[in-house]
């Protein structure tokens, strides 16, 4: 176990998530700086390979930018001593990027001793820390970590800090089809309307309600209530449809939930009467049907 002044030097944050080890110096230089915080040439500092995060936001990376310019780095960024003078980033790449952005030569920098695996679970634990993570960067640093750390879905929970229910959220939104997780990830819906979806095994249903869910911009309650009603319909309507709905109405009402952008139900009565009907799912919605029937 690292000594007890350097493991203060770190803060509360990772160190309380991660265990510190002297076995990661890859040379007899690093004691001499290892635990301090120095101003390292920027030249001399690689990103870190493990990084999980690839895209960085141009627009709040300039802003970052100017504050350091303005106020210079007020949070030194974590490195590890690797061979010769070089380091290796362990957190702060945003603030490595923007003092590089704006011509800075140096960044001030606390070392500290890691190994591969120990780089890797920082990393991970310091994006999920974040609040500004999509759900799907979340889920897929959870996984990272259960598959390259071997952690099970308990230690992760302890590990991270969240209760275990939400870790199993979060990984389970990687069961939705690419095109919905991608949308999660773009802000075009969010975690809510993503767990709702999960309740539909069938990637392509995901999908069509999904669309409907940007088309009719259903909130998660009615997302919700629409799954629900696909996956368990009424009895007598399911009976209908399957043993007395003439062919003639079975090949009509495809034509019809098409135009209408809804699953049309129809019954049919033992003497061929029947009645259509058309769901909404809120206020623009009915208008939106409104004017098709007008």
């Amino acid at each position: 176990m690292a000594k007890a002044t350097k493991k203060q030097a770190l803060g509360r944050g990772l160190s309380a998530l991660l265990k510190e080890t002297d076995n990661a110096a890859t040379d007899k230089n690093a004691d001499a700086i290892v635990g301090s915080i120095i101003e390292l040439e920027l030249s001399a500092i690689e990103v870190n390979p493990f990084q999980p995060r690839t895209y960085f936001d141009e627009e709040a990376l300039t802003e970052l930018a100017n504050s350091i310019k303005e106020l210079g780095v007020i949070q030194p960024i974590t490195v590890r001593k690797i061979a010769g003078n070089n380091f290796q980033l362990v957190s702060g790449e945003r603030r490595f990027r923007a003092s590089k952005l704006i011509g800075n030569k140096t960044v001030p920098a606390y070392v500290r001793l890691a190994n591969d695996q120990e780089m890797l679970e920082m990393a991970l634990v310091e994006n999920i820390q974040r609040k500004n993570l999509d759900p799907i960067e979340v889920s897929l640093s959870y996984q990272r970590l259960i598959d390259e750390i071997k952690l099970t879905q308990e230690e992760l929970s302890i590990r991270v800090g969240k209760k275990r229910s939400t870790v199993t959220n979060y990984l389970r939104l990687l069961k939705l089809d690419p095109i919905i997780q991608t949308g999660m990830r773009d802000g075009f819906i969010s975690m809510g309307h993503g767990r709702a979806l999960i309740n539909i095994s069938d990637l392509s249903e995901q999908i069509q309600i999904y669309q409907q869910i940007l088309k009719d911009k259903l909130s998660v309650r009615q997302t919700e209530e629409l799954v629900k009603n696909l996956k368990n319909p009424k009895p007598s309507s399911n009976k209908t449809k399957n043993s007395k709905t003439p062919n003639f109405v079975n090949d009509g009402v495809a034509v019809i939930s098409e135009f209408f952008g809804h699953k049309i139900n129809v019954s049919v009565n033992e003497k061929g009467k029947g009645k259509i009907s058309i769901p909404f799912h809120s206020e623009e919605d009915f208008n939106r049907i409104k004017k098709l029937l007008e």
